[in-house]
This record gives C-alpha cells, structure tokens and sequence, in this order.
C-alpha cells in the first residue's frame, strides 16, 4: 500500500501502534498508514475502499484480505468540547501531523526509504519505559480528556511509569473526563482491568481518574478491614484478586466488582472487628448499576453479576449439595467459581489459608465428579421434557413446571433416578394428585 501511494507521488507511512507493536518485537494488531493523499487520491488508487470517517480524513481500504485504515496528514482545530476536533486542516507535514498525537511512543512513522521517523524519541521512551504526552500534556488531554485514562491504560499493558508533566496534567484535569462518553470509558477501563497489571488500578486512584469513572473504587480504597481473614483495605484486597485471576474479561471484571458494595456494608462490633454482612447480595446489585451506567453489553453483566453473587457462597461437601449448588447458583458460574474464589483466598490474610483452600480443592474435584458422571445438574438435562408433560394430558403452563421441578428434585437427591421411564410414572402419579 505505501509502495503503490509512493509510486503516485506521495507520502506514506506506517504509523501509530503499529510502529510502537514492532519496536516492542511485538506483532501488530492492525496497520495504520498516514499519508499525504487526499481522500479522494487514496480511494482513486485501491479498488475496495470504505469511506469510514472522510471528515477525518480517513478511508478504509481493503486489500489481500484485510482492512486498513488510511488517513491524510492532518492538523486538529480546537478541541472545544474535549472530545473532538472542531475543524480537521489537512497538511502536506509529516511531522504537523505526528504532533497532534497523544503519546511519543505513538507518534513514530516508518517506511522503508526513510526508515523510523522518530521526532519526539519515541523509540527513546519506550527503551525507557515511559508515557509522556507529545508536546505540552496540558494540551494533549484538552483535546481529548480520554488520553488520561489511555495514559494508564498504556502503562498497564506495557508495565511503563508515566512520566511526572504527563501525570501532573492528569491530576489538574482529570474531571474532565465527565464529558467522555461512557462507551468510550468502558473500553478503555477493560483494556486496562485485562492487562498484564491491573495493579495500575491503584494509578487511577492516586491521579483522580477513578473518582470520576468509578468513584466506587475511590471508596474501596477508602475503607478499611479490621478482621483476621483480612490484611489490607477494600481497594488493596480488590487489586490483589484481580492480580490472581487469569486475564480473562469476565473474572477479572467479577474480582474487580467482588466486594465493591463492603464500603456500603461495613459494621463495626464492640471489639473494633469490622463486618460486612450481605456484601456478596448487594456488591451484584451494585456491580449492575456501574455496568448500566457505562453501557456494557447485557452478557458481561449478567455473567460478572452471578459471579459476585455467589463468590462467598460455600456449600455442604456432598455430591448431592454440590448438584444443589450448581443449580442454585447457575451452570455458567462454573468452573469461573473457583477461580474467583480462590484469588479472594490468596489476597485475604494468611488466617485459616491452608483450610479454605484445602476446602476449595475438595469443591472442584467434588464438581468436576458430578459433571463427569453426567449428573442432571438443570431441567434441561432430564431425561423428559414439557413436550412429554403435555403429552401425558398436562395442561400447558404452571403446572408442567411444578412437575418438572420435582421430578429434578428426585433426581438430584438420586441421579440414578435420570430414567425416562421412572421420571414418566412419577409425573403420572404427581399429575394425579394436582
């Protein structure tokens, strides 16, 4: 693509994270061209383009197989609702257009005739393991108050330190991450809870971020816990959990969300030991309230939700009680369970540690028995159905639940009892009392 742009006479690089991604060893996600070409002269020379934001300057063009954004050399107006450029001038700089970006590390372009164009060290900090802002980062996040939370985001992925213009500048304006949208929020925040080092949740605490997206968090770290089976506060308790979780979406959201509701919950009795009774109950409640206010997906919430319902619920060591629990509490919980219950073991204290782990053994392998035996753990895997209520002359509604119901009851305590011929006769006879 650069080499067909080039051979029109124009200019054009790789640039962005691509650049960064390469310099890193990593492999790109996707690539970014900037160029010289107007719109139009881009779509003039790829037979399959997409007009994805040519107020930006910007055409998608698809080629072997893959989508590729294209943008002209650009220079962004004023920035008068911090979110988006009032007026977009295109340019025929390279380096006009590199200093509009946010961050060094991502305002560096290459191609092959002029190698790395590097104009603010970009290589250089990202040898150092810095996020600074281009130019002025009083600036950069006037343009864009999201660049704040992108700031961490970045240092999470990439475990960098942010540098100290780039975070004083994040402290004087981080309310101005009020005027972002809550989608635009939410996928930032996910990128960051997923990363390598949610630890940097704490970052967002110390530069004021959270208190604006997620003042939830703020009083996490707020609030203390003088119990034996805790060491550190809410926050620091909530931080550890999600560093023991694998980097999955759903229980990293769940470990962050685990105990959200304990600021809300806290007691203290007369001998100075703090409770948190319910917690569990209302951190779902709690958890699904933040969810619809950033606008996630109906799934991610209703998974997360259930998670931190039951994350403290422990039952009676039987297969029969276990079958109970994976009933009560939901097949998708498992086996997404014992993970989150065990990073909430490894950030508690080391009072009772051995026990409560030794305990969560015995509740997997317990698990793991029942579902390779192929017990009936739902309605769904009985061995008769609604159709076959119906067909034996009960009405349709109510009560062909009531039977089914007791027919699971029957094989829940007796999973031998999963026989479509004995679960008939039963509902013959229950049909014959109603």
């Amino acid at each position: 693509m650069i080499d067909r742009l080039a051979a029109h006479g124009y200019e054009a690089y790789a640039v962005g994270g691509c650049v960064r991604d390469s310099l890193l060893h990593r492999i790109p996600e996707d690539w970014d061209i900037t160029t010289s070409a107007a719109p139009d002269q881009v779509k003039a020379l790829f037979a399959r383009t997409v007009d994805t934001g040519l107020q930006h300057g910007t055409v998608t063009v698809l080629l072997g197989g893959g989508s590729f954004e294209v943008t002209t050399y650009r220079i962004d107006g004023a920035y008068t609702d911090g979110r988006h450029p009032d007026q977009v001038v295109f340019t025929p700089s390279l380096l006009e257009d590199l200093k509009r970006r946010d961050f060094t590390i991502n305002a560096m372009a290459y191609n092959e005739q002029d190698g790395l164009v590097d104009a603010f060290d970009g290589a250089g900090d990202l040898a150092a393991g810095v996020i600074r802002c281009v130019g002025n980062a009083t600036d950069r996040f006037g343009e864009d108050a999201l660049r704040m939370l992108r700031a961490v985001r970045f240092a999470a992925q990439l475990d960098f330190q942010i540098e100290e213009q780039t975070k004083h500048a994040i402290q004087k304006l981080a309310p101005d991450l009020k005027k972002i949208s809550a989608e635009r929020i939410q996928a930032e925040l996910v990128k960051l809870v997923v990363s390598p080092h949610p630890e940097y949740m704490r970052i967002l605490y110390q530069l004021g971020i959270s208190k604006v997206i997620l003042p939830e968090f703020d009083r996490m770290m707020e609030t203390g816990q003088n119990h034996p089976h805790h060491c550190k506060n809410v926050g620091e308790h909530t931080i550890t959990a999600m560093q023991q979780t694998p980097q999955d979406k759903v229980l990293r959201l769940a470990a962050l969300l685990h105990d959200v509701a304990k600021p809300y919950c806290k007691t203290t009795d007369e001998e100075g030991t703090d409770h948190f009774y319910g917690h569990p109950q209302k951190s779902a409640e709690l958890a699904r309230q933040i969810f619809r206010r950033l606008k996630f997906d109906c799934d991610t919430m209703e998974r997360v939700c259930a998670l931190v319902r039951w994350h403290d619920y422990n039952p009676v060591l039987t297969e029969e009680q276990v079958r109970r629990a994976v009933i009560k509490t939901g097949e998708r919980q498992y086996p997404a369970i014992f993970a989150l219950k065990q990073a909430d073991i490894l950030a508690q204290s080391s009072y009772q540690r051995e026990e409560k782990l030794a305990y969560l053994r015995d509740y997997r392998e317990m698990y793991e028995a029942v579902i390779a035996n192929g017990d009936c753990i739902s309605l769904k895997q009985l061995a008769v159905s609604g159709r076959d209520m119906i067909g034996l002359g009960v009405p349709q509604g109510r009560q062909v639940g009531e039977i089914l119901n007791k027919l699971l009851e029957q094989v829940i305590c007796d999973p031998a009892k999963n026989n479509r011929a004995y679960l008939l006769s039963q509902a013959r006879a229950y049909q014959k009392q109603s």
